[in-house]
């Protein structure tokens, strides 16, 4: 935890990014690091956990981390909580809360709201086009003889 720790305030420091980091940790090493770097990037995908879970699949040549420890400097936030449940690994350890977060200004929770309403009410419009071809992919997942099951 400490090093997630030491990762958001270097991150701070160097101009990067808010205020996160993340390491993820296998068998007592650290095999993935991470920072927030949304602003430096131009990614709003880049926040610490993902660029950790990234770094840590990459070097363990695998896209789940079921033998992985993830600490992070702050509680998740919904994008990287789905990325975390997707990557699948053993625990998650944070220092600062969301509510921790917010009062810094990162405050996640209106896209938990947004998650409770339905398509029709949310703010961002969420409109089903082309449906039933949308299932063509499904079909030929499914018919796929030799897929990686995830």
């Amino acid at each position: 935890m400490q090093r997630a720790i030491e990762l958001a305030i270097e991150n701070v420091n160097s101009g990067k990014g808010g205020p996160f980091g993340a390491v993820i940790v296998s068998d007592g090493k650290i095999v993935g690091e991470g920072t927030n770097l949304v602003t430096s990037a131009n990614d709003p995908t880049a926040h610490a956990e993902i660029t950790a879970i990234r770094e840590a699949c990459r070097k363990l040549r695998s896209f789940q981390l079921a033998e992985c420890d993830i600490y992070t400097s702050c509680e998740p936030c919904p994008m990287c909580l789905g990325a975390i449940y997707w990557a699948r690994p053993r625990a998650v350890y944070f220092a600062a809360s969301a509510a921790d977060a917010a009062k810094a200004g990162f405050d996640d929770h209106f896209i938990y709201e947004q998650l409770q309403l339905p398509l029709e009410s949310r703010s961002i419009l969420m409109q089903p086009l082309m449906s039933s071809e949308g299932l063509r992919p499904f079909r030929a997942w499914a018919a796929k003889p030799d897929k990686i099951s995830y």
